[in-house]
């Protein structure tokens, strides 16, 4: 850790900030169903962005495409999104001892846009927002979470990142930073081996704990 430089926590959207998993899932269990004849679909895309779905599930199909994207973007304006439990007191509680604070997110500018019209005060909790718009390479690469690094002046060695999916936690390794993993979309089993702690949610998790971590 560089005590020169500022402390950061880098934290994925849904399923860490924000209990919005089981209804994806709902979502691309649909998708699933009606264009590819398969059940469970929203487990086998969970962590991936559209740009990659349709890469992989849907390649060369424009209409599906603009089909799935319209049906997506309806749905999202829908959803209802609650904070996973303790994380905004966490957020505050790291405000208070100056670090750093960023969402970084899969998710586009205008999926961002209804979360802001359900929580306005989701700005005011952290520093910076970093969207899909914003980097070229998704997760499982690292650079949404050096972007993170960066726009602080900070190192990977004074970042922690905060994660549900194989994808995320995977980039965050990538990244060189410190993993916590938390088991809302995935078993604790699955990505104990992936990160440095794994977490229920943010109720018995604090600055002290975090920078335990870093020691």
């Amino acid at each position: 850790m560089d005590k020169t430089k500022c402390l950061a926590a880098l934290f994925d959207f849904d399923g860490v900030v924000m209990d919005t998993e089981s209804q994806y899932s709902i979502f691309w269990n649909g998708v699933g169903e009606k264009y590819r004849r398969e059940s469970g679909f929203g487990r086998i895309i969970k962590g991936m962005t559209l740009t990659q779905i349709y890469d992989r599930y849907f390649s060369g199909l424009k209409e599906e495409q603009e089909r799935i994207t319209a049906d997506l973007n309806r749905f999202e304006s829908e959803m209802v999104y609650e904070y996973v439990p303790g994380v905004v007191e966490f957020m505050r509680e790291l405000r208070a001892h100056d670090v750093k604070i960023a969402i970084v997110t899969s998710s586009n500018d205008l999926k961002m846009a209804n979360v802001y019209k359900a929580h306005p005060e989701l700005k005011e909790l952290v520093d910076r927002i970093l969207t899909a718009e914003m980097f070229t390479r998704s997760k499982p690469a690292p650079d949404c979470f050096l972007l993170g690094a960066e726009v602080f002046g900070t190192v990977p060695a004074n970042c922690v990142v905060f994660e549900d999916s194989f994808h995320g936690l995977e980039a965050g390794n990538a990244a060189g930073m410190t993993v916590v993993g938390l088991c809302t979309t995935n078993p604790k089993e699955a990505i104990q081996d992936k990160c440095k702690a794994v977490i229920s949610d943010f109720t018995d998790f604090g600055y002290e704990k975090m920078c335990s971590l870093l020691a």
